[in-house]
């Protein structure tokens, strides 16, 4: 048979279209086409795809057309994931292989000129997709890719460690071996994960017990939170703890993380079901942090779904960069569009930023004397946008501890127990309206939230004061329902209100 199909997938933000790779061979000048929107690399398959052939002792049709085309034509294809199938179609196309028995099967991997199989990113996104069609395709991967898609409940995945393993499973009847494959092709099944996420525990960090109040009201609510303190202040070290506060992550959410990093080629077995902490630098360009490139690959934002995003220095970060978290902060999804292409990457994360007061870090301390002029600290300061700022839900300022409370004092509460009252508290708000108070948008809002009549008049008499806008006087009122959660109240009282009023006032109203 002259002709053969053969299955594999693309990637397209984080979905995996299914891609057929044809091969056609003909009579003719001999020659090697390549079609179908491949990319560069795509392209080289085809010397790598003839050296592979050659070095494992296969025929490689020398004499003959090769036409081969990746459908549909106008969906992008890029890496090198695309060798296996095109090398299989060969091999099918030219009598090789058995053709009928691959038609259950798809298959990507990269080759080596000799044969051998190499990874291939985004293979958990390929194992989802096929996972969410609801049928039994078997995926045969190469290793380290195979293991990555068997993470995902109930798939078929094959692991095969070189050219030759693979085409052994499919021969035609005449030419099936005696003896059985080797070690190189296995059925992979999830291997065993480990029992739990680990993450940097809170009691190292000694005193700073009003920064851990509002630490555990983030965690609880869901709520993203500004920092600004001097240097040594501890506000990385309260950022890098703050996943450990979140609740287990589930296997929904553990898989849709992973797929994400998969795309990425960062992601490794050893941080399953761990939350994500992504801490991009303040050089950090706005594709970097959002996502981009052609194809789009994922930003920052997306590798910390489902988890947190830590923005140190967060002035220092360029504006386009910062300005473009506001969509997203909002909306949960960032939507790369292109000229011919449009992908979209999850993007639920935690803002936890921290930065300091001004350019020299110490106005305010008591420790030592700040030597910016007011014109630089407002210039610092308005580097950062009202409106971005009126959607950073918390406000804390972070003191310094002097050396000789640093040395006295005994370790701080740890991570467990703190982690248990802002779960509790989070299941509170579940329970009542289905999604995090943060979560809350338009009417729900006065459902839930259940205001006292003094914590109305003093939310309204703060609100005209300080000339808060709508979204600012909303946020507050979400902080203050998760306060009240923490307290077990049913409504939220004026105490509540208070608290989460202090959370908001001073540094927005020295911002502007």
């Amino acid at each position: 048979m002259s002709l053969s199909l053969v299955q594999s997938r693309a990637l397209v933000g984080l979905q995996a279209p299914a891609v057929t790779v044809e091969v056609h061979l003909a009579n003719g000048l001999p020659s090697f086409t390549l079609v179908g929107l491949a990319d560069v690399e795509v392209k080289e398959a085809r010397e790598r795809v003839r050296s592979a052939l050659q070095n494992a002792g296969l025929e490689f049709p020398h004499n003959k057309r090769i036409t081969v085309n990746l459908a549909p034509a106008d969906l992008p294809k890029d890496s090198g994931r695309f060798d296996l199938p095109i090398a299989m179609g060969i091999l099918a196309a030219s009598g090789q292989v058995d053709a009928s028995r691959l038609t259950d099967f798809e298959f990507a991997g990269e080759l080596s000129l000799s044969g051998e199989l190499r990874p291939v990113r985004g293979a958990l996104a390929m194992s989802l997709a096929l996972r969410q069609l609801q049928v039994s395709t078997k995926l045969v991967l190469p290793p380290g890719s195979a293991e990555e898609a068997a993470l995902v409940p109930d798939a078929h995945i094959y692991r095969a460690k070189h050219l030759l393993d693979v085409v052994q499973q499919f021969l035609p009847p005449s030419n099936e071996p005696a003896e059985p494959a080797g070690e190189g092709w296995a059925r992979v099944h999830p291997t065993t994960l480990p029992a739990q996420a680990h993450y940097p525990d809170l009691s190292d960090v000694k005193g700073q017990a009003a920064s851990k109040r509002v630490l555990e009201i983030a965690a609880a609510g869901g709520h993203s939170l500004l920092m600004v303190g001097p240097p040594g202040s501890g506000k990385s070290m309260l950022a890098q703890r703050f996943a450990g506060l979140l609740p287990p992550m589930s296997i929904e959410e553990a898989l849709e993380t992973a797929a994400i990093a998969s795309l990425a080629g960062r992601f490794t077995l050893a941080r399953w079901a761990q939350r994500p902490t992504a801490q991009p630098h303040h050089s950090a360009s706005a594709v970097a942090l959002v996502g981009g490139g052609s194809p789009p690959r994922p930003g920052e934002i997306s590798l910390a779904h489902h988890g947190v995003l830590f923005l140190d220095e967060l002035p220092e970060f360029p504006r386009a960069a910062l300005e473009a978290l506001r969509e997203p902060l909002e909306s949960g999804t960032i939507t790369i569009s292109r000229a011919a292409r449009r992908a979209e990457f999850p993007a639920r994360f935690q803002l936890i930023a921290a930065m300091n007061p001004c350019p020299c870090g110490y106005l305010g301390s008591a420790a030592r004397a700040c030597r910016c002029t007011p014109d630089q600290v407002s210039r610092y300061q308005s580097k950062l946008s009202g409106p971005l700022l009126d959607r950073i839900d918390l406000h804390m300022e972070v003191t310094s501890l002097t050396a000789q409370d640093l040395l006295s004092a005994p370790p701080g509460e740890n991570t467990h127990a703190i982690r248990l009252r802002s779960m509790a508290a989070r299941d509170r708000a579940l329970l009542r309206q289905g999604c995090t108070n943060q979560g809350l948008q338009g009417q729900a809002i006065d459902t839930h939230v259940q205001l006292e009549s003094p914590a109305i008049a003093f939310l309204n008499k703060v609100a005209t004061q300080l000339g808060w806008s709508g979204r600012s006087t909303h946020r507050t009122l979400k902080v203050a329902r998760t306060i009240a959660d923490l307290a077990d109240s049913e409504t939220t009282q004026l105490t509540h209100v208070a608290e989460a009023v202090q959370y908001r006032r001073a540094l927005l109203s020295s911002h502007h």
